[in-house]
């Protein structure tokens, strides 16, 4: 369900210049606005990497279509787009917002970990998921990621974990350069999707240690695919439904190339995969 904005919590780094907001079911959400100075295609590239990786089991922040009211801007201020030197305006109507870990004022979220605590991370496996899905949907950035320390019970329930017992969790973000971002074209890279730190790699042996996530992308429902366009808001694709109903169909039929996409990644990149023979 939509949910609308209630109040500012700050502004994020980032190219589209997300916005922290409260939002009225409680939560709160990195939003992503219509006219961000990357394209509108990122909010809908950002919606569809997240119902894929939903379905795929690989962990993500929910996210919500968040509606941005002309009384929330005039109450806010602070909401605006800059480019250069000039300041400009959100325009009101639906946005893309990706759900944050809990309260900001309460729960600490990194983006990085040293060593000694990343290979410690619950969820690590999900970095092997996320490669294969990177590589499916042609992500010309490298892999985002957050993490954060939670019980594990809420956020990995199929982990069978005790429900006081707490770990760091990762959270796969930022999916606004899927396709190429605005471009929605899928090209291939050896570097594309790649996480920045090679220890998530390390103990991969071969394409099995995909598994169960290769699998699930290989026989992609269209199911899945034709509910989370029917949920997108018209304004993010008016005029452009035939452009996404075509990318859609590329990427169905791709999605039988992810073996050899990843076996390219590997080869162009073999120093991160030392365990692969």
């Amino acid at each position: 369900m939509p949910v609308d904005a209630r109040r500012l919590i700050r502004k994020m780094r980032g190219g589209a210049q997300p916005h922290l907001i409260e939002t009225s079911d409680g939560h709160f959400y990195v939003v992503k606005f219509l006219n961000n100075p990357q394209h509108r295609r990122i909010l809908v590239n950002e919606w569809l990497g997240s119902a894929f990786l939903n379905y795929l089991g690989i962990s993500t922040p929910e996210s919500a279509i968040v509606r941005v009211s002309e009384e929330f801007l005039r109450e806010n201020p602070e909401v605006h787009i800059q480019l250069g030197s000039g300041r400009h305006a959100v325009e009101p109507g639906w946005h893309f917002g990706s759900r944050f870990p809990g309260d900001p004022a309460v729960n600490v979220v990194y983006d990085f970990l040293p060593d000694t605590l990343l290979s410690g991370v619950e969820n690590l496996a999900d970095f092997r998921g996320a490669l294969a899905f990177d590589k499916w949907t042609g992500n010309a950035d490298s892999r985002q990621s957050i993490f954060f320390r939670a019980r594990l019970k809420q956020w990995l329930p199929n982990t069978g974990s005790h429900g006081t017992r707490t770990g760091f969790v990762a959270h796969m973000v930022d999916h606004g350069f899927l396709f190429e971002g605005p471009h929605w074209e899928l090209k291939d890279s050896p570097l594309y999707g790649l996480y920045f730190r090679p220890m998530v790699y390390q103990s991969i042996r071969g394409l099995d240690d995909f598994q169960p996530w290769l699998d699930r992308i290989v026989h992609f429902p269209e199911e899945v695919v034709d509910l989370a366009v029917k949920q997108i808001p018209a304004a993010w694709i008016e005029g452009e439904e035939q452009a996404l109903s075509d990318l859609l169909d590329r990427l169905l039929a791709r999605s039988r190339r992810v073996p050899d996409l990843i076996e390219a990644g590997r080869a162009g990149s073999k120093e991160r995969f030392p365990a692969w023979r």
